[in-house]
């Protein structure tokens, strides 16, 4: 059964955070709230987390992972950004956009797409996941939690809860959460492409 954490929407409990931050370190898969929708995530390299997550969301080998930084200190250890990208990725977050870059090596084989090399981050614009990524103090591998053959994110804890109660580890409560998954962006070839229309206004990259 997944553990249930009850989180202040704005003021987050830093022993909750604590608690969920070890057991992510542990291994655990955590269904967590973001400034789009909610998402699962775990430790980069958790290769039984990342196969459930795939196995929730069937989802094969060309999937987008996402890891969800902090700050762009962090982002900038895990894909390269040319100066024209800096800035236009710097001017829309934080807030509800995944960007595709080239990735460096610090990130693990198995996230990256099989041709492109390249993989998804973001810095949401949350308290909750900004206080779960500052404490486990390197960017959480994440996917939004849609499941297959629906049309819309589960917007409550509860609700994920009771029905992946045997397939995460834990989910955190923060209150209502939105239906939209992030706008997705591809920088890696010559002009961005934008690959999905979500909670980020597009406009400009258009």
């Amino acid at each position: 059964m997944a553990k249930y954490f009850d989180v202040h929407p704005a003021n987050p409990q830093p022993r909750t955070i604590g608690t969920v931050v070890d057991s992510i370190r542990s291994g655990a898969l955590v269904a967590y709230p973001t400034d789009s929708c909610y998402a699962l995530g775990c430790q980069l390299g958790n290769r039984d987390a990342i196969g459930r997550i795939k196995s929730i969301r069937n989802l094969d080998d060309r999937h987008h992972f996402t890891l969800v930084c902090h700050d762009f200190a962090q982002l900038a250890q895990f894909v390269r950004v040319d100066n024209d990208v800096f800035r236009a990725v710097k001017a829309a977050t934080p807030g509800s956009y995944t960007f595709i870059l080239p990735a460096t090596k610090e990130v693990p084989r198995q996230l990256l797409h099989p041709k492109k090399k390249t993989v998804g981050v973001r810095i949401p614009d949350h308290v909750v996941t900004q206080a779960l990524v500052a404490e486990l103090g390197e960017p959480l591998l994440s996917s939004t939690l849609l499941l297959p053959d629906e049309e819309e994110p589960m917007t409550q804890g509860w609700e994920i809860k009771e029905r992946l109660d045997h397939e995460v580890d834990a989910v955190i409560d923060s209150g209502d959460c939105g239906t939209e998954p992030t706008t997705v962006i591809d920088f890696s070839g010559d002009e961005p492409e934008i690959v999905r229309r979500g909670a980020g206004d597009t406009s400009r990259f258009e």
